[in-house]
């Protein structure tokens, strides 16, 4: 009998490693801190996807609710390990430009006449989660308000399942234009020569197409000097690209994932997941997407042969009507802004586009480099080989990795130096 309980014992602990192991490439350094953190958010889907299954709740605001918990636990052990660190030079404001909650960072006032730059950011989560006032980002963006004497806004812009494209975008574009408006930044002393749009991964995506936007349009008087886009997703056109092939079942931010955000973002069917992997939405008999488009997008002319690897492209000659139908934003470059033309991208502000090397979306930063150069852009492309999608926002004990650290490093000083 006493040998039960061993053997359960065995059994859960083969259970459990089994679930939390995965295979991870060398480059990636601390690989079982990854692991776990991955398996605990993989944990969260779960539940979140049983709960929706049972009806007790949508499964989004299942891992709302797990993502916040964890935030404040994670915000509990860093002030115990670090004494409550802040900065207390930068005053917080909870305010709305335009209607649209935003958090407004203030550096310490400088002397009289003396301007500040300004930056204005969107956090990433997959349009559907997280949120700038929790967590990294709002310490990430008080550093920078305290550093390098900028006032940051951060947008709330709303989210998946209450909102879908492109309320998400026009929240942001509000906020932006009314941050722009030569009146508030006279409100908060902001040099209008050195204004910033700054956003991570979903937050990238609005980020840019907000710059595309803000570039084109003649009514504003004042724009954007640059953009700096960190790990962002810019297109759902072609979801065999090299580093989605490569990096499709590496941590946080899987293939099946990232296509998920994107039904849901725009408002798609998500038994639709299978055509999207296939590249039958994108295939060559649909007419609106003409060759001029497909060049947009084609990896095998906009990526270094280090990149493109062996890798072939997935071009599908007959694919499914009904996908394009129903995802209608699909070639909207307010939700793709890597389709944009050569002549929008030729104003866009000079550019900071980090990607990372295990990451799905890294072949999404640097198509959008190329172009953004082709356009005779500026552009500065820092690229993190060992690097994953996240892991800019892995900064601060417990939580921590090293390449984390230096990408916000890399960010801090670009802007230093380029704003």
């Amino acid at each position: 009998m006493r040998l039960l309980p061993a053997a359960v014992t065995v059994s859960l602990t083969v259970a459990v490693a089994y679930f939390i192991y995965i295979p991870l490439p060398d480059a990636i350094q601390e690989p079982w801190k990854l692991m776990m953190l991955d398996a605990g958010f993989r944990a969260t889907m779960h539940l979140a996807s049983l709960k929706a299954w049972l009806g007790f709740d949508h499964y989004i605001k299942t891992i709302r609710d797990s993502t916040e918990g964890f935030d404040g636990m994670m915000e509990g052990l860093r002030n115990s390990e670090n004494d409550g660190e802040v900065f207390p030079g930068v005053k917080v404001s909870d305010i709305t430009f335009a209607g649209v909650p935003v958090r407004v960072y203030e550096p310490p006032a400088g002397g009289e006449g003396h301007l500040r730059r300004g930056l204005m950011f969107f956090h990433g989560g997959g349009w559907a989660l997280g949120s700038g006032k929790k967590g990294t980002y709002d310490s990430i963006n008080q550093m920078l308000s305290d550093e390098l004497n900028t006032v940051v806004v951060s947008v709330e812009y709303r989210l998946y399942p209450e909102v879908h494209f492109p309320v998400p975008y026009l929240d942001c574009l509000a906020a932006a234009k009314h941050f722009l408006s030569p009146e508030v930044l006279a409100r908060y002393a902001i040099d209008p020569e050195r204004l910033a749009v700054a956003g991570d991964s979903a937050g990238g995506n609005l980020a840019a197409a907000v710059s595309q936007e803000i570039a084109i349009d003649e009514t504003m008087s004042v724009k954007f000097s640059v953009q700096a886009l960190i790990y962002p997703v810019l297109q759902a056109l072609d979801f065999n690209t090299p580093s989605y092939l490569q990096n499709g079942n590496i941590p946080i931010l899987y293939r099946t994932l990232m296509i998920r955000f994107w039904l849901q973002y725009l408002n798609a069917d998500l038994s639709l997941l299978p055509q999207l992997l296939a590249n039958n939405h994108s295939a060559l008999h649909h007419s609106n997407i003409t060759p001029e488009l497909r060049a947009r997008f084609d990896w095998t002319a906009l990526l270094s042969p280090k990149h493109k690897k062996n890798y072939k492209p997935v071009v599908v000659e007959k694919g499914s009507q009904g996908a394009v139908k129903e995802m209608s934003g699909l070639l909207d470059v307010r939700a793709s802004p890597l389709l944009a033309g050569p002549e929008v991208l030729a104003k866009c502000p000079r550019a900071y586009i980090l990607t990372c090397e295990n990451d799905v979306l890294r072949d999404d930063g640097l198509m959008y480099a190329r172009r953004l150069q082709d356009a005779g852009v500026a552009v500065t492309s820092e690229h993190y080989e060992e690097g994953f999608h996240g892991c800019f926002s892995f900064i601060s004990w417990p939580v921590e990795f090293d390449v984390g650290k230096r990408a916000l490093r890399g960010y801090l000083n670009w802007l230093q130096n380029n704003l």
